[in-house]
């Protein structure tokens, strides 16, 4: 129903005045763009942007690009040979053949650029657009060293090529970071400075070289919710308990050139990244190139909607991306997924993304770019495909991209990008054959596999109750969740006896009798970058408010319910709309800015609510609006938790319950007496597009970013230290100096050998970074919450795990440490505890670990299928790392975190296909011996190597070292030594 009204919001703009940034190249000639690198500004006529606000991209002088340029893709030999022919890269591009200009319709030219055609290769015109994209990049930045003319053709040759899994360099344009993973980020460089000057050397090298932004979104916590001052109460808690932390941030972004930091309360990173920072085509002085990105969180493949080619990459990857060093990656191949059709009366952009990713992971994306397109794409507004480009981790594609076309013009001056700024970009990726004109006749284009779906087959649904691809028809929905009340424990179980099923948890709740059951909800959430950006899932949960206080239901107040939007434009046409009103008045109150509920930063629920739970082991459940729900990630307490649009999520909210059919079942009684059923909410198509052409409107875009640029009092009020280099303060327990770098050398440490290796941990499948890295609350018996005490923190501000990423000493004792983890070891004792072998004794997995690591001896971790997926989180392989852990062996690995446990310097090994841990009789009781050349020259990405135990057992894995480059990381003993040592020779 909500069609017509998603393709409305097109019509809604703003007028932002933006210029793209401002990247120095090495000098003037044609060759100059192949190491562009550089720094950011604003420009506006507007009094808001003409001083820089003190947040901005700090913008000093620095040395040369072509000081990073060295930091190519294997060893110090090809070093020396970058520096004896340095000269002749810097005035000679491979490709200035085809550096041509982009001339302007009524003279003059908007610059100049790498034209593709020029090149007169008929294969070109067959590559995906997502590989023109790298294509272009790779040709840019070509300079023999870095980027070779082999890897232009072997991007060029994409169709023979792909299917070989052959490596390529790659250098986005800019690097996006939200504060959960960028305080790492930052302390990580703040560290590398230091081991520079241990080193002797220049510690001014290490500066972001590229464009980065932080948005401050992950912080906020849904401490007060149902209340008119509930985003103030929450912004001077989160300040409260982050202010150690938001300094540091402050001080990074003055520290350090070309980072922008935007301060809380501005919104949640991917939408500000959408409305505001995307720039589609960079113009950076005179060179045109597309925009591309690389981001700290998983969700940052939103922008790919936009037409940007952007994905996660775990946050050490991110730094050395900063520093210069091109991305290692293997040439992906690409689904061809074609929408046709519209679709029907009723259903959401939501229910639409849940399908398709249902439908994704069944066909196997993982490692592979999705590309849409078809004739249904001009029914999807701009909106829709963010929705959709945001699920690609869900599906386990690295991108999920949506090519430049006239939905996405209009949504760009919509947004307020000028008309000039427009035509540009239009006119350079139409003369580059990037940009699709469905007015004119489709070339086709090869890809590696073909998918189609009708639009009109989509139907309303939600997903859960633990994993965000185990799709659920609404119809179904009743059946469904009596089925996972019967099955055994797993997915899609919770093995409730059938005697129990019916059990009623009587409380008292403000004085007042209340209940819960099996399936009741607790928490009601309208939350996540999925889905805050769509104004008419938004506006749709704001019609059924209303239709329900007019029918007079009431949600009931027990609920923990709360409005978490993306930007402040939505509280805007809320507000204008006069829908908000009805949330509050269902308790949808507006919390904060930020991603709240959707990371685990529910806050907590009524205490009488939850020992009702406890002591009743009652399967509570939360309802939300967000992309993950895997278990013990939004509440500790809620078992159950389904994504749903947000219009479901007010629907739920006013059921109670997930143990309902909407189709026969009433939500509720009016106050005529009479039965109101989900149909007697739900608004038409027709009311919610009336309502977003009305309430949208351009000035509201500007309006909200020009007040992002001022900061707010709590921001601008803190001060900070002026040195570049970190004052690390041995006694915070937010911001500590990591081990990283502890008795360096410039040799590098070679490859580690395993031998006698104990196993840590013994899992199962779909193990995620969630259960490796919590962010969420710390437990009050856990190691973690045993330091903090020691170092007199209240127990009430221990904060998240989230918020103490700067602080090695809690994340360390935070790893394995989430409610919910299953250890084989444990034999069906669920809980963050492991045995120790040698003794027997079970402990807590990081005592465990130094107990190990104090003997000095080694170990490694057991697991299943798609073993780290979830998160890009750093800390899922930093934290195992500093506990001690040698190598992973699973049956597979998600792309990001495999990627971050080579990083780090953490073997990963793959069972062969077919073989597991228990298939194989191991146990985890046996100790093991990884038989790894000790010469990185004798050791080929992908080789297989023979792992041996004590008990007479062997068998063969592939390791899982996919590129020449990761072995170059890992004789390093990581990529941040590996870029250190590299620095520090220039």
């Amino acid at each position: 129903m909500y069609k017509n009204a998603s393709s409305s919001i097109l019509r809604a703009a703003s007028s932002r005045s933006f210029r793209s940034s401002s990247l120095t190249p090495s000098s003037s000639s044609a060759a100059s763009p192949c190491s562009l690198l550089g720094q950011r500004s604003f420009a506006t006529s507007s009094p808001a942007f003409r001083s820089l606000p003190r947040w901005s991209h700090c913008l000093h002088s620095r040395p040369s690009p072509f000081g990073l340029t060295s930091q190519i893709r294997t060893a110090s030999p090809v070093l020396d040979r970058l520096q004896r022919n340095f000269s002749s890269m810097a005035s000679e591009h491979p490709f200035k053949g085809i550096f041509t200009t982009l001339p302007k319709p009524g003279g003059g030219e908007f610059g100049k650029f790498y034209s593709l055609p020029a090149l007169n290769d008929p294969r070109i015109d067959k590559l995906p657009y997502s590989i023109r994209i790298l294509l272009e990049s790779a040709i840019r930045n070509c300079d023999n060293f870095q980027v070779t003319k082999e890897d232009v053709e072997k991007i060029i040759d994409w169709e023979k090529t792909a299917p070989k899994q052959v490596e390529i360099p790659f250098k986005p344009a800019r690097v996006l970071l939200q504060d959960f993973t960028g305080v790492p980020a930052v302390v990580d460089l703040a560290c590398m400075r230091d081991a520079m000057n241990k080193l002797g050397s220049d510690s001014n090298k290490i500066n972001p070289l590229v464009p980065v932004d932080l948005v401050i979104d992950h912080s906020v916590q849904v401490d007060v919710a149902r209340s008119e001052n509930a985003v103030q109460a929450n912004m001077e808690l989160e300040f409260q308990r982050n202010k150690e932390r938001f300094a540091f941030l402050k001080w990074g972004s003055t520290a350090f050139q070309n980072m922008l930091v935007v301060p809380p309360g501005s919104g949640i990173v991917h939408q500000v990244n959408l409305e505001y920072l995307g720039r589609v085509v960079f113009n950076t002085q005179g060179v045109l190139y597309p925009d591309s990105v690389v981001g700290t969180d998983s969700h940052t493949t939103m922008i790919d909607g936009l037409g940007v080619a952007g994905w996660g990459v775990g946050g050490i990857e991110a730094e050395a991306t900063m520093l210069g060093q091109p991305m290692s990656m293997v040439l992906p191949g690409v689904v061809g997924f074609k929408l046709s059709g519209k679709m029907r009366n009723g259903v959401t952009a939501t229910d639409l993304v849940l399908t398709v990713t249902q439908i994704l992971r069944k066909h196997g994306v993982v490692g592979k770019f999705v590309e849409f397109y078809g004739d249904g794409m001009s029914g999807l507004s701009l909106a829709d495909r963010a929705t959709i480009a945001n699920m690609s981790p869900e599906y386990g594609a690295t991108m999920g991209f949506f090519p430049v076309d006239h939905v996405t013009l209009q949504y760009l001056k919509l947004t307020g990008r000028s008309d000039e700024t427009v035509a540009m970009i239009e006119a350079y990726l139409r003369a580059n054959n990037m940009f699709v004109d469905y007015n004119e006749p489709q070339q086709e284009r090869a890809y590696s596999s073909y998918l189609e779906l009708n639009l009109d087959n989509v139907e309303p649904c939600i997903s859960g109750p633990k994993r965000p691809h185990d799709r659920v028809p609404l119809k179904e929905m009743k059946a469904d969740w009596n089925s996972c009340l019967d099955n055994k424990v797993g997915f899609k179980g919770f093995a409730i006896p059938k005697e129990a099923q019916e059990k009623v948890a009587n409380f008292s709740f403000n004085g007042k009798p209340a209940e819960i059951k099996h399936g009741s909800v607790v928490i009601a959430a309208i939350t996540s970058c999925t889905n805050t950006s769509n104004p008419s899932v938004m506006l749709g949960a704001g019609l059924v408010a209303k239709k329900a206080c007019d029918l007079g239901l009431q949600v009931k107040p027990w609920i923990k319910t709360s409005l978490a939007p993306g930007s402040g434009v939505v509280t805007k046409y809320l507000l204008k709309s006069g829908l908000q009103e009805y949330l509050n008045q269902q308790g949808f109150n507006i919390v904060g800015y930020g991603c709240t509920t959707c990371i685990g930063n529910s806050g907590e629920i009524n205490e009488s609510v939850g020992v009702a739970i406890t002591e009743n082991d009652i399967v509570a459940a939360a309802v939300l609006s967000g992309n993950r729900n895997f278990e013990g990630r939004v509440h500790p307490l809620t078992r159950a938790n389904y994504l749903a649009s947000p219009p479901l999520v007010v629907a739920y909210a006013l059921a109670g319950t997930v143990n309902i059919d909407f189709e026969t079942e009433p939500i509720g009684t009016g106050k005529n007496g009479k039965e109101v059923f989900l149909r007697d909410i739900w608004p038409t198509t027709e009311e919610i597009a009336e309502v977003v052409q009305s309430s949208v409107l351009p000035d509201m875009f500007r309006a909200t970013y020009e007040s992002i640029t001022k900061g707010n009092p709590m921001w601008n009020e803190l001060s900070v230290p002026e040195n570049t280099l970190y004052s690390w303060d041995p006694k915070s327990t937010y911001i500590h100096e990591p081990p990283y770098f502890k008795d360096m050398t410039m040799d590098p440490p070679g490859p580690h050998s395993v031998k006698d290796a104990y196993c840590l941990l013994n899992f199962g499948d779909s193990i995620t970074t969630d259960h490796i890295s919590p962010a969420g609350n710390i437990q009050k018996d856990s190691p973690a919450a045993k330091y903090l005490m020691e170092r007199g923190v209240d127990r009430k501000d221990f904060n998240s795990y989230g918020s103490r990423r700067g602080n090695d000493e809690i994340m360390a004792r935070g790893t394995f440490a989430n409610i919910r983890i299953v250890n084989k070891l444990m034999n069906g004792e669920v809980g963050p505890k492991t045995v120790h072998i040698p003794s027997g004794e079970k402990l807590s997995v990081f005592d465990a670990a130094m107990r190990y690591k104090s003997s000095g001896e080694d170990t490694i971790i057991l697991a299943g299928a798609e073993y780290g997926s979830g998160s890009s989180r750093d800390w899922a392989a930093k934290g195992p790392m500093l506990q001690g852990v040698k190598a992973v062996i699973a049956k597979s690995f998600e792309r990001i975190h495999r990627s971050n446990l080579v990083g780090m310097g953490i073997i990963p090994l793959c069972f062969k296909s077919g073989e597991d841990a228990d298939s194989l009789g191991l146990t985890g009781h046996e100790r093991y011996t990884i038989h790894l050349p000790t010469d990185i020259s004798e050791i080929r990405p992908g080789q297989d190597v023979t792992v041996t135990t004590d008990n007479g057992k062997s068998f063969t894995c592939t390791v899982r070292f996919d590129t020449e480059v990761e072995l170059a990381y890992f004789n390093h003993g990581g990529i941040l030594p590996y870029v250190i040592r590299n620095l520090s020779k220039q």
